[in-house]
């Protein structure tokens, strides 16, 4: 499987998210990466539905919603119907993972569940055989910006001898601090969905950081 890019548009600059999502296009994203908070089971406030059906309409990729709040379930449904081509959540903030995932599922979205650094592998060993991807965080989610937490390279590890003990081809994905320096680690550690926002969007040329991350990436799969 190749690797793809999820450029995250929590760190464009969101009076021009048109423009942030077209310049990540043309650098070939593979995804647009939608960070949605709650302030409460994060300490921040991003964006919710309206904003996701509005970069529905000019997306020619598909969307890959990250829910980071709490009660999920209430939200499927409307952010299924507002256009997320993916949708991810926190086993975390689950009571009861399964359903949400066969609820995803029901839209004809790709579902996947997501795991903080202090959280262990092991708790996602009871859904490993159902997602179509596992989202592990390399930061404490929140904020962009961050620093990438060296530990995860051994985490993504971990998540993908899960998944092939469950007979489950699913791709993983990695969100936080990644960029140049350490984008042919997490290749290596099997990481195939890159999420970056800082180090796209915080460049004078977004299209082309994502060129180069993407080419990075792929570069560092083609000698594994």
């Amino acid at each position: 499987m190749s690797v793809m890019i999820a450029p995250s548009i929590l760190s464009a600059d969101f009076a021009r998210l048109g423009d942030a999502v077209a310049a990540a296009e043309r650098g070939g994203a593979d995804f647009i990466h939608v960070d949605v908070m709650d302030g409460h089971f994060v300490p921040n406030i991003t964006i919710g539905v309206p904003v996701v059906r509005s970069l529905k309409r000019i997306a020619t990729v598909p969307l890959d919603v990250h829910l980071m709040i709490e009660n999920a379930d209430r939200y499927i449904d409307a952010f299924a119907e507002a256009g997320a081509g993916m949708i991810s959540v926190h086993v975390e903030a689950l009571t009861h993972v399964h359903r949400t995932v066969q609820a995803i599922k029901a839209h004809g979205v790709k579902a996947g569940v997501v795991i903080n650094p202090g959280t262990p592998v092991v708790a996602i060993s009871e859904i490993a055989g159902d997602v179509d991807f596992i989202l592990v965080m390399s930061v404490n989610p929140g904020f962009g910006g961050q620093t990438f937490i060296p530990r995860s390279e051994s985490k993504l590890r971990e998540v993908r001898a899960l998944l092939d003990a469950a007979g489950n081809a699913a791709p993983i994905e990695i969100d936080g601090g990644v960029d140049q320096h350490n984008i042919a680690r997490v290749v290596a550690a099997g990481a195939r969905i890159v999420v970056a926002g800082s180090a796209i969007y915080n460049t004078p040329d977004p299209e082309r950081a994502t060129r180069e991350l993407k080419a990075a990436a792929r570069g560092a799969a083609a000698v594994r």
